[in-house]
């Protein structure tokens, strides 16, 4: 028996990396999932069959979350496929996209990484709240980078998920008297393609070695940590953005 089951999650991002991890530990859990993705369908199918092949529910879902009509879609293939309550909502899609300076920097640049990292943490939340009964959780995927700028060329990146750390906060306030809480985390170094395509392997690491536990983390920690959030046993923890980077910064 595992501590979310029958519950229904929705995982935004969910078709690799962290948002893959975590799709796979709810399930493991007992939840049913639903697996948003955009650009990833083979990997969101991917996760659907390894959760299927364990004896898990999914279904995948594609929809551009800085998108409104995207996310009512979301919505709607939600309820179509495990009906009209959500138990767990983990709003994960995101993206740093480019390093660029602030001369770099343009309206478009800036409207794609606010509404990827931020406009689609609120809008979700908005669109599935009417869902949501006593009891359920939403944890937004925050950074490392909102608590200390990022790395070099992440300012956008940075501010975006500084926003969503804040905008948990708020959200635990007018969220909690509902019995709904909610909740961030705040990963840093972890070991996926997001670094891969962005950090430099000298400065991965670097930063590995100048982290008390001398290493990357890995996704399946953060999965790990999401689906304690998510379940009873931390039914009194809210408005949190809990740290989870080996020791390299504290709160």
């Amino acid at each position: 028996m595992g501590k979310l089951n029958n519950k229904i999650a929705v995982v935004t991002g969910g078709s690799r990396d962290i948002g893959k991890a975590i799709a796979i530990k709810l399930a493991k859990e007992g939840a049913k999932v639903v697996v948003n993705y955009y650009n990833s369908e083979e990997g969101a199918k991917e996760t659907v069959r390894e959760i299927v092949a364990m004896g898990g529910e999914a279904v995948a879902v594609k929809a551009d979350v800085s998108k409104l009509s995207d996310i009512k879609m979301l919505k709607d293939k939600s309820v179509e496929a495990f009906g009209n309550t959500v138990d767990i909502l983990i709003n994960n899609a995101g993206g740093l996209f480019a390093r660029k300076t602030l001369a770099e920097l343009n309206e478009e640049f800036y409207d794609l990484v606010m509404g990827v990292n931020f406009k689609s943490t609120v809008f979700v939340m908005q669109a599935f709240e009417p869902l949501f009964v006593r009891g359920s959780a939403i944890i937004n995927i925050s950074s490392q980078a909102s608590r200390d700028g990022g790395g070099g060329g992440s300012s956008l990146y940075a501010a975006s998920k500084g926003a969503v750390t804040t905008f948990t906060r708020s959200m635990s306030k007018e969220l909690g008297p509902k019995g709904i809480r909610v909740n961030a985390v705040c990963p840093g170094l972890i070991g996926t393609k997001f670094h891969d395509d962005f950090t430099k392997d000298d400065i991965r690491q670097k930063v590995a070695g100048a982290t008390p536990l001398k290493r990357e983390g890995q996704a399946e920690e953060v999965a790990d940590l999401v689906a304690y959030l998510a379940s009873d046993e931390a039914s009194f923890i809210n408005g949190n953005n809990i740290d989870i980077n080996g020791g390299l910064a504290f709160s």
